[in-house]
């Protein structure tokens, strides 16, 4: 890591510009994600339109010398990045297949144990044994989820609830192969978005005729598509959807660049927090969600919790920032897979998103 000398802080305007617009592109993806998947029986055919929209946008910014991919594809790298997309292929999908069952409101909480997860699998797999203090973290957060789940006292689909904890196990060991894939494209987070948006579109399209969506395909693309007066037709809402979470996906993949150098871990969760609520808050107005005080204290309880662990993380890595003289920031979306829902690569790193 080069001296701290050497990479002055990056000023307060362009840290609150990366924050808004990870924010904004957040709770697009979201909001704009519920919007079609209440009117569309085909999720895994709208994450594959989402990752093709994606890909085009890759290829016009090479096109247009924006960016530079790898066109020729590397065949050892393809294998070496196996993993990587069929993590992120099936975590996709179930986090698809979470928002399509719950409430955008609650979809923070059915995704709620990140967290957990992510610091079980460093322990399991990376050998990284959490402190006392970790683990009391990730016990407020997960009180948060069974606060959400069991005492709120109102229905949630348990079906929806299953795809979140899947959804944020796979998450989890997401968070550790991101990493060795980086070895994989010598550490270019872009070349890595790029194969990752690439290969998962391949192999979610037969995956989509596996699990039976050819029918609904089929008749979104060539049925009826009537719509009631002043709403749009099934088509078009899936279309636009597709465009709008398409485009902030790709947006968000290439601003992750950015972000590895302008924002840090506290940033991040204090972004989470605000993105939680303002989540919860559009879902009331645009879809009508009820959240109840119940629901509410789940969110808040899960959202400091994990603001508790990035506090405990960043005083315990003072002695080792010390020695290296520098603080080495993480990408604003590391923790969330937000994923905001989104189909690129979101994390060169992600502790969400999303």
């Amino acid at each position: 890591m080069a001296p701290h000398s050497s990479n002055p802080p990056a000023s307060r305007a362009l840290v609150a510009g990366t924050v808004s617009f990870y924010l904004v592109a957040a709770l697009a993806m979201i909001m704009a994600n519920k919007w079609v998947l209440n009117n569309t029986d085909t999720p895994l055919f709208f994450l594959l339109s989402q990752l093709v929209i994606a890909v085009v946008l890759f290829l016009f910014a090479h096109i247009s010398g924006l960016l530079q991919l790898p066109l020729q594809l590397d065949m050892q790298v393809c294998k070496g990045l196996i993993p990587m997309v069929g993590l992120n292929v099936i975590g996709l999908s179930f986090s698809n297949y979470t928002l399509k069952y719950v409430d955008a409101s609650f979809y923070q909480v059915a995704r709620g144990m990140v967290l957990p997860f992510t610091v079980g699998t460093s322990f399991f797999l990376l050998s990284a044994r959490p402190s006392l203090r970790i683990l009391a973290a990730c016990a407020v957060v997960t009180g948060g989820f069974f606060v959400g789940v069991f005492l709120d006292g109102t229905k949630v689909s348990m079906v929806g609830v299953a795809f979140g904890v899947t959804s944020s196990m796979i998450t989890a060991l997401h968070s550790v192969v991101i990493k060795k894939s980086l070895d994989v494209v010598h550490g270019s987070a872009l070349h890595l978005s790029w194969y990752t948006n690439l290969l998962s579109a391949f192999v979610l399209a037969p995956v989509i005729v596996l699990v039976g969506e050819l029918p609904g395909v089929t008749k979104l693309l060539f049925g009826p598509n009537q719509a009631a007066a002043g709403e749009m037709s099934t088509l078009s809402t899936f279309v636009s959807g597709s465009i709008i979470t398409g485009v902030f996906g790709f947006l968000m993949s290439v601003a992750s660049l950015m972000s590895i150098k302008v924002t840090s871990p506290i940033t991040h969760m204090v972004s989470s927090a605000v993105r939680g609520v303002a989540a919860s808050l559009l879902a009331v107005w645009l879809f009508k969600d009820v959240v109840t005080q119940g629901r509410w204290s789940s969110i808040a309880i899960i959202l400091l919790g994990s603001i508790w662990y990035t506090w405990i993380k960043h005083q315990e890595s003072q002695p080792a920032q010390h020695q290296a003289k520098g603080y080495e920031p993480v990408p604003l979306n590391e923790m969330e897979e937000g994923k905001a829902n989104s189909p690129s690569l979101t994390r060169a790193s992600r502790d969400a998103r999303d």
